[in-house]
C-alpha cells in the first residue's frame, strides 16, 4: 500500500504530469494533456474508485465524454446502447444498457467502466487493484476477462498486491516498493519470494493463531431478526455468543446476512427483534453512539463510505469517535498537540504511508485508508470488536500484522466477532466458525473441525432442519 502504483498509473492515463521521462506507446514519445489524449491514443483505464456517474444509465456513461449526435444535436442513444450490447455479447456480460449505475451491484459496476474502455478502442487496458471490491466469483469471472483480452491482442497492465492473483493472470511481474521498482519477476516466483520485494523483508504468509481459553460472559445474541427497507428479511433467527478471549469468524458468500447483521449489532439497521446483550446491557434499541460507549467497536466493511471522512485529515479521523476525550480536548476545544503526537503513534504503528497527520484521508490509497479505520478502533480496546474484511485491500505485510494484533488483542481477553470471505483468514484466525446463507447460519464448526471443505460446503448448502 502507498508503493505508487496508482500514482504511476495515473501518470499513464494522464491524469498527472511526469517531472521527468517519457511514456513510449509502439515507440513513439507520448505528451499527454489529460486522459483524452491517452484515450485517444488507446489507453483505457478501470479505476479502484469507478469514475461513473450513478444517476446516468449505463450507456449515458458509455458515450460520455465522446457523445456521438444525430438529426439537430440530439445524442444517439440507441447507438450507444447498441455499442453496450456488442461488448456485452463479447465478452458474456449481463448487463442492461438503461440500467442506471447507483442500481447495480458492483461486479457489474465495474463491467460498465470495462465496457467504457473498449468502447474507445483501448489497445492497453489498466486495471488498478479491481478486485478490492469483488467477491471471490466475480474475481474469478474478471480473471477470464483478462485472459480473453489479452488473447485478443490487448494490452493488460494489473495493479494489485494480491499474490494469488499475481501468480495466476500475469505473463510478467514488476514490484513497486516506496515509488521504485525493485524488480521484476515471472509467475514461478513463489508467494514468499514476492512477498519479501514487496514489502522489505521476510513475511509471515501462513494466518495461524493459537488457541484460545475464552472466558465467561462477552455478547450474547439470541433470536435476531434483521428486516431491510424493501421488507426482506436479511437475518434470519441467529443467535450465537462471541466470548472474551475468543475470535469468532462468520464465513460465508458475500451477500447472505453478514454485514448487516454486523449492522444490527452496532444499531445501524432500523427493523431488528431479538436479543443482543454485552453482559448485563441489552444494546437492541440503543443509538449507535450509546452502543459504542458499552464497549463495543466496529470496523465497517465500506472504509470509504462508512469508516472514515474523506475530507478530515488522518488525525482527526483517528479520533473520530474520541474527539471529546480529555486526552484530546479541553472545553470544547481540540488539544493539537496531543493529538498530532497520538496521531504520530499511530501511523508509525500501522506503517500509514503518509505525508504526515494533517494529510487528507481521501487522498490515502485504499489499503492505507484501511489502516486509518483500524488503527481508530484498535487503539481503543473495546470489550468487543466487530470487524467486517478486516484485511480487504491491504498488502501482505500489514496483513500479517493485523492477524498478529487481532491474536494480540484476543490473548487480552477482547471478544473479537470477525467477518471475512477469506478462506485462509478465517481457518487460521478463528477459534469458532459460524456459517451464513441465506441469512441464516447453517453451521458452527469448532476450530479443531473446520476445513475449507465443511466451511464451503454450509455456505453453499441449506441445514439439514431447514429443508
Amino acid at each position: 500500500n502507498g508503493a505508487g502504483k496508482s500514482t504511476l498509473m495515473n501518470v499513464l492515463y494522464g491524469l498527472y504530469q511526469a517531472d521527468e521521462g517519457e511514456i513510449l506507446l509502439d515507440d513513439e514519445v507520448q505528451h499527454f494533456r489529460g486522459p483524452g489524449d491517452a484515450m485517444r491514443a488507446g489507453i483505457g483505464m478501470v479505476h479502484q474508485h469507478f469514475m461513473l456517474i450513478p444517476v446516468f444509465t449505463v450507456a449515458e456513461n458509455v458515450m460520455l465524454g465522446h457523445e456521438e449526435t444525430k438529426g439537430l444535436g440530439t445524442l444517439d442513444l440507441a447507438k450507444a446502447r447498441a455499442r453496450v450490447r456488442e461488448i456485452a455479447d463479447r465478452f458474456g456480460f449481463d448487463v442492461d444498457p438503461d440500467a442506471r449505475v447507483e442500481d447495480l451491484p458492483v461486479g457489474v459496476q465495474q463491467r460498465v467502466e470495462i465496457i467504457k474502455a473498449l468502447s474507445r478502442n483501448a489497445r492497453v487496458l489498466v486495471f488498478d487493484e479491481p478486485t478490492a471490491v469483488l467477491t471471490p466469483q466475480e474475481t474469478d469471472e474478471l480473471m477470464a476477462i483478462m485472459r480473453q483480452l489479452r488473447d485478443e491482442g490487448t494490452s493488460i497492465v494489473f495493479i494489485t498486491h494480491k499474490l494469488r492473483e499475481v501468480r495466476e493472470v500475469a505473463d510478467r511481474i514488476t514490484v513497486v516498493r516506496l515509488g521504485t521498482v525493485v524488480g521484476e519477476a515471472s509467475p514461478t516466483a513463489s508467494n514468499a519470494e514476492l512477498a519479501s520485494m514487496m514489502v522489505g523483508r521476510a513475511v509471515e504468509l501462513r494466518v495461524q493463531k493459537d488457541a484460545a481459553t475464552p472466558g465467561e460472559g462477552g455478547l450474547a445474541v439470541r433470536d435476531l431478526r434483521v428486516i431491510d427497507p424493501a421488507g426482506v428479511v436479511v437475518v434470519d433467527d441467529v443467535s450465537f455468543d462471541v466470548r472474551p478471549g475468543e475470535v469468532l469468524a462468520i464465513a460465508g458468500v458475500q451477500g447472505n446476512g453478514q454485514t448487516e447483521l454486523s449492522e444490527a449489532i452496532v444499531g445501524l439497521q432500523a427493523r431488528v427483534t431479538g436479543s443482543v446483550r454485552l453482559g448485563s446491557v441489552e444494546l437492541v434499541g440503543k443509538s449507535v453512539r450509546g452502543i459504542l460507549d458499552e464497549g463495543v467497536g466496529f470496523v465497517p466493511e465500506d472504509r470509504t463510505h462508512d469508516g472514515l471522512v474523506g475530507s478530515f485529515s488522518v488525525a482527526e479521523n483517528l479520533i473520530l469517535d474520541r474527539s471529546a476525550d480529555a486526552a484530546f480536548s479541553v472545553a470544547g476545544t481540540i488539544r493539537r498537540g496531543a493529538l498530532d503526537r497520538f496521531a504520530r503513534d499511530r501511523i508509525a504503528e500501522f506503517d500509514i504511508r503518509t505525508q504526515g497527520p494533517q494529510t487528507r484521508a481521501g487522498a490515502l490509497s485504499g489499503g492505507n485508508q484501511q489502516k486509518v479505520v483500524l488503527a481508530k478502533w484498535l487503539a481503543t480496546e473495546p470489550t468487543v470488536l466487530i470487524i467486517d474484511e478486516p484485511t480487504r485491500g491491504i498488502d501482505v505485510g500489514t496483513k500479517s500484522e493485523v492477524h498478529r494484533l487481532l491474536s494480540e488483542l484476543a490473548g487480552r481477553g477482547m471478544g473479537i466477532l470477525m467477518i471475512s470471505s477469506e478462506l485462509p483468514e478465517v481457518l487460521g484466525m478463528a477459534d469458532r466458525v459460524l456459517v451464513m446463507r441465506e441469512g441464516r447460519l447453517t453451521a458452527d464448526i469448532a476450530r479443531v473441525e473446520a476445513t475449507s471443505e465443511n466451511v464451503m460446503h454450509a455456505a453453499t448448502h441449506a441445514p439439514e432442519h431447514a429443508r
